[in-house]
């Protein structure tokens, strides 16, 4: 799957077989300026992952990765993941809420991969599940779960 429209680009990321790199194309803006690249693929039929490398600047006075940029991940990844899954285009969509528990510490060497899932699709609105985790099979731990709704754009009138 590959997009490109006037803000932002999905498209398969030549370093990363079987990913694609979710940007937008104003490298000034929150996502690219503070979270960084953001990796993303699909998982299944409804889900995808999305990975963001976290760098020290994303880090708290303890060390971990913090809260806000988990958060901050995870808004994101909403956006990525409803639209690797179904096509929902993030171009003038909204998040209307999201929900978080934080389970575990994020270490800031290993990759942070959000993990979404598309539970319901209605004509306006999408509803997402997911879990923020590092590693992956025994390796695995989570930091985050959480669930989130996103408001999809408006038809051209």
């Amino acid at each position: 799957m590959s997009v490109e429209g006037p803000a932002f680009s999905c498209e398969p990321d030549p370093d990363h077989a079987g990913w694609h790199r979710w940007r937008l194309l104003d490298e000034t803006r929150y996502n690219e300026a503070v979270l960084g690249p953001m990796l993303v693929r699909r998982e299944g039929d409804d889900s995808a992952r999305c990975r963001i490398l976290p760098v020290r600047h994303l880090t708290n006075n303890g060390g971990n990765v913090h809260g806000g940029a988990v958060l901050g991940m995870i808004d994101v990844a909403l956006f990525a993941g409803a639209f690797m899954v179904r096509g929902i285009n993030a171009m003038g969509a909204a998040t209307v809420d999201v929900s978080c528990q934080f389970i575990g510490p994020g270490n800031p060497d290993k990759p942070l991969d959000a993990v979404v899932q598309v539970l319901r699709e209605t004509r306006r609105l999408g509803f997402l599940r997911g879990l923020v985790v590092q590693g992956e099979g025994a390796d695995e731990s989570l930091v985050a779960s959480f669930t989130g709704t996103v408001r999809k754009p408006s038809a051209p009138r």
